[in-house]
């Protein structure tokens, strides 16, 4: 190698040497001028993930004892305490048994009690099973998304019949959904019972 090659390749070295500390001396001062900043940042993303932790545990404990108290009222439906505990704990759930037993006690005055749910599901069914009428049933029917929009329609087809309504009873079960398990119901009813 020559004197000139030599003399390069050292310029070099000392250039990257020199672009190596500069940079160093760069991140020193971003570090230096931002080390507030990142410290609360770390420290705030430590706080958050402890805290949905927290939350997490919490909601995962208020699920168990809730759990425990509903297995209570499935053991002994009379259980004050463990009813009081769910309501506290999961009104859903709370309303979700209170719904059960109107049914099984033909109870129209919890079923009514239920009526402003925030259940959705419990809402749909009380306002089912409060129908009692064709015309209640067709009101029900008539909404969209409700869970036995198929069944309300075949039960005021039926309530139709009984009055010789045949007409009626025939255009609501046209409305039951080809695709419904009820399809095959529909067409004994058309086939036999509307002449």
């Amino acid at each position: 190698m020559s004197l000139k090659e030599n003399i390069d390749m050292i310029k070099e070295e000392l250039n990257s040497e020199e672009k190596f500390f500069e940079k160093a001396v760069i991140t020193e001062k971003f570090i230096k001028k931002y080390k507030k900043i990142m410290i609360i940042s770390v420290a705030a993303v430590v706080v958050v993930v402890g805290a949905n932790i927290a939350y997490n545990i919490n909601e995962s404990s208020k699920i168990s004892a809730a759990n425990t108290a509903f297995a209570k009222l499935q053991a002994d439906a009379s259980d004050a305490s463990a009813l009081d505990e769910l309501k506290a704990l999961s009104p859903n759930l709370y309303d979700v048994w209170i719904f059960s037993q109107a049914v099984a006690n033909r109870d129209l005055e919890a079923l009514k009690s239920l009526k402003n749910s925030k259940a959705l599901i419990v809402t749909d069914l009380v306002e089912y099973e409060m129908a009692r009428d064709a015309a209640s049933l067709e009101n029900y029917a008539s909404k969209q998304d409700v869970i036995f929009r198929d069944l309300a329609l075949v039960q005021g087809a039926v309530m139709l019949l009984h009055e010789n309504k045949i007409d009626e009873a025939k255009n609501k079960l046209s409305k039951v959904s080809k695709d419904s398990s009820l399809d095959k119901l529909v067409a004994a009813l058309m086939h036999y019972g509307i002449k």
